[in-house]
């Protein structure tokens, strides 16, 4: 975080990287010593830190372990702006989403029902 962001104090760094699990003597680390969860997560960290308006997040949880997707979830709960996500992570979705969009028919539009029906419609869509 203080590479990235010269200027930061380190109790401010420190703090916000606090929201995304990465706190303590874990904070004090050098980053190549991080599991790739908590590289992860202070990648996160430093994203959002300049208070972005939107993040756009293709599969956002590919390779990350259980705790560092629900760092994740606590993140995006966190933001204040806007989140478009690409994800195949259903627990991911059902945990951060509060609207799905289907791709179909080469228009992409807003699927009003829940994640089980919209699963529902793929499959009935590949037969």
């Amino acid at each position: 975080m203080l590479k990235a962001y010269p200027h930061l104090k380190d109790q401010e760094a420190r703090n916000h990287l606090g929201k995304f699990g990465v706190s303590g003597p874990l904070a004090l680390q050098p980053l190549y010593t991080l599991s790739g969860g908590q590289k992860s997560r202070v990648a996160f960290a430093k994203l959002t830190f300049t208070k972005p308006h939107l993040l756009l997040l293709d599969e956002p949880s590919n390779h990350l372990d259980i705790d560092a997707v629900d760092a994740l979830i606590e993140g995006l709960a966190l933001f204040k702006g806007g989140v478009l996500m690409v994800s195949h992570d259903q627990y991911l979705i059902e945990s951060t989403v509060n609207e799905l969009w289907m791709c179909e028919g080469g228009q992409v539009n807003p699927f009003h029902g829940t994640f089980e029906e919209y699963k529902a419609r793929l499959r009935t869509m590949r037969t």
